[in-house]
């Protein structure tokens, strides 16, 4: 057997890593609003959270205040800021890029972890636009008691969603910009109050947190109004990739500076109005004179938009992760612009859309869908505790720091998970729906792959090859095409499905001149784009296999193409007509693609658990994109077969000839 290969050329230097490496003024002004919009909204809604219906006291306020900066500290800054964006992947960061470099240590059960952290995440994905919309719109209630805001966010909502399809470039360029603005404004509205109220400084000391938490009754529940502060710091970590890591250092000092002065000033405020709860009344905007109440909510209004925006592009960048890693069903994914990293998926605007619009109709104000808000992200958080743990396994770090990190950061999250828990019958009951509802969408697709693979079967790609050679000769069968192509599972180049084998010589002999088997390989790395040729049979069979990143776009028509011309370019491969008539003239055969549809029409032969997957796997591929959405096919040139996965024996229906 004859052997040639081709491969993809050097590869460049990693742009990706040059981005990590440079610290630029403008690098550092997207970096506000891509990363922080989330995080930086939080101030509208956190310190409200814990005194509504609660008296004003002094013990609370400082250990409140006090509670926010230490755990923006403990959990943004230290966790994430320091040690995640550290465990990036060619730099991307985000749970499921910290899972691809995990796959490496080969422990299996490590998706579990990853895939429930996606979900949690996607799941606060849902609510996240309407509490922090809500919140900037209720500030208008200050100047207009009566005002019904429901309308109003309602518009404002369907709006982001309906503007998906066309992408952010004509609008991106001012996200940082307004961001810069809004996160000044949170300084400047803070630091009055605190010249005004010194006293409140001592809220930096840890302290009064533990004071509030260990002393006063009660008071651990407030953690799970308290730890919304910090909710946006797994989507800063999610974003790594799209600004790089140093100018996220830069700017998170920055934000958290403004952040704490912010927090400072409430605390102030508060301080000046003890003995009474806060009602309805939002402090944020009771901080700000009533000239500049206008500006501000129309500034706060667009921060929390581009929050939304944030976290919407967040997902898609998830979505796609997950249907490349295979968690996730293959959904049509277009790119509206050539902004890197700019995705839009239509299946899953509709998902997030009418997830936003249920949760503002059901809670209808923000104060209620904070019970709702924080739960499924503290889920994540966790999750990506444990994944990080074997991070500092793999890059080999000592047990003992290792067992600190869980120790910590177990106490840490687990503290706030059983607080937020306690809003469970108040609306945490949504966030866990949520979550569990997309996680069972991972977890039957995952479990129903691995099913119709167990029962794939192969056999020796070398039995058949002279028989293949003899099908390309035969003249007796009508040439289907000059150049017919199937894609195989098979990792090994020796095996081939008996799916394939059934198809051409079986079910009606399809007669080619060259044969292609195409093999596509997720990599662990997010931007791998090689391939590897081998001419098995010279003039009849050829396999490519591509290697392409879990970010990378599998437009496998464009690059099957480019890579059949480098190999006629290279001599290894003839893919002229072979009709006569046109051979003379150098016209290029046609190209024909066969995708095989496995089908399972003996599923009572499974048992019940493996039916259930099948059926709940199957609704899936119904409801997601076709192999050739996904591959990038064209119709004029593409057949597809179904092909029955299992025939079993059926000996109670043995027939006797009478």
């Amino acid at each position: 057997m004859q052997h040639a290969s081709a491969s993809a050329a050097a590869t460049p230097p990693d742009p990706h890593a040059a981005l990590h490496a440079r610290i630029t003024a403008a690098g550092t002004l997207i970096a506000l609003g891509i990363v922080y919009g989330d995080i930086g909204t939080s101030p509208l809604y956190t310190v409200r959270g814990v005194f509504v219906g609660r008296p004003v006291t002094e013990d609370v306020v400082l250990g409140t205040i006090s509670a926010i900066i230490w755990t923006l500290t403990l959990l943004t800054t230290c966790k994430y800021v320091l040690l995640a964006m550290r465990a990036d992947n060619h730099g991307e960061g985000g749970i499921l890029s910290l899972y691809a470099l995990l796959r490496r240590l080969k422990l299996r059960w490590l998706y579990v972890p990853a895939i429930v952290g996606a979900a949690a995440l996607l799941a606060d994905g849902i609510i996240t636009p309407p509490i922090s919309v809500s919140s900037a719109i209720e500030g208008l209630r200050v100047l207009w008691p009566n005002l019904n805001t429901v309308p109003i966010v309602l518009v404002i909502i369907v709006a982001l969603f309906a503007f998906q399809q066309f992408g952010t470039a004509l609008i991106g360029k001012l996200f940082g910009p307004v961001m810069l603005v809004f996160f000044a404004m949170l300084a400047a509205l803070g630091l009055p109050y605190v010249l005004r109220e010194p006293g409140i400084l001592r809220a930096l000391n840890p302290y009064y947190a533990l004071h509030m938490l260990t002393r006063l009754p009660g008071a651990f529940w407030l953690l799970g109004s308290i730890f919304l502060c910090s909710t946006g710091a797994e989507a800063l970590y999610a974003d790594m990739g799209h600004v790089g890591r140093r100018n996220i250092y830069v700017s998170w000092g920055f934000v958290k500076i403004c952040l704490v002065i912010n927090y400072l000033g409430q605390g102030s405020w508060l301080l000046q109005h003890q003995g009474q709860p806060l009602g309805e009344q939002n402090l944020f905007f009771e901080m700000i004179p009533r000239w500049g109440l206008l500006p501000a909510i129309g500034l706060c209004a667009l921060a929390t938009i581009i929050a939304s925006q944030a976290l919407i592009s967040g997902s898609y960048t998830l979505i796609i992760e997950a249907v490349r890693l295979n968690f996730w069903p293959k959904v049509k994914i277009a790119y509206p612009t050539e902004l890197r990293g700019q995705a839009y998926v239509p299946s899953l605007t509709w998902l997030l859309g009418l997830g936003c619009v249920g949760v503002v109709l059901y809670f209808r104000e923000s104060s209620r869908m904070e019970a709702a808000f924080g739960l499924a992200v503290t889920i994540t958080m966790l999750s990506t505790t444990i994944l990080l743990a074997y991070y500092l396994r793999l890059r080999r770090a000592a047990v003992g720091w290792i067992a600190l990190l869980l120790l910590g950061y177990f106490t840490v999250e687990g503290s706030f998970l059983a607080a937020n828990l306690r809003k469970f019958p108040q609306g945490g009951w949504l966030s866990v729906l949520l979550g569990a509802l997309l996680l069972l969408v991972m977890v039957s697709w995952i479990q129903g792959r691995r099913l119709y693979q167990d029962l794939y079967k192969y056999v020796p790609l070398a039995e058949w090859l002279p028989r293949l050679q003899k099908l390309s000769h035969d003249e007796s069968v009508p040439r289907l095409a000059t150049n017919l192509v199937y894609f195989t599972d098979s990792r090994e180049p020796k095996l081939v499905e008996n799916a394939i084998i059934h198809s051409i010589f079986r079910k009606s002999p399809k007669r080619a001149d060259l044969y292609y088997l195409l093999h596509v390989v997720t990599t662990d790395e997010p931007y791998t784009k090689t391939y590897h040729a081998e001419v098995l049979l010279p003039n009849d069979l050829v396999r490519i296999d591509f290697h392409l990143g879990f970010r990378v776009d599998h437009a496998i028509n464009y690059m099957f193409r480019q890579v059949v011309t480098d190999l006629v370019q290279a001599g290894e491969i003839d893919i002229s007509s072979r009709y006569e008539s046109l051979r003379d003239e150098k016209q290029p055969g046609d190209f024909q693609f066969v995708i095989l549809n496995r089908t399972l029409p003996h599923a009572h032969s499974l048992s019940g658990w493996q039916r259930l997957v099948a059926r709940l796997s199957g609704f899936l591929r119904r409801l997601g994109s076709s192999q050739q959405e996904s591959f990038g096919l064209d119709n004029s040139s593409l057949t597809v077969e179904n092909i029955p996965l299992l025939t079993p024996e059926r000996p109670e229906l043995q027939l006797t000839r009478a």
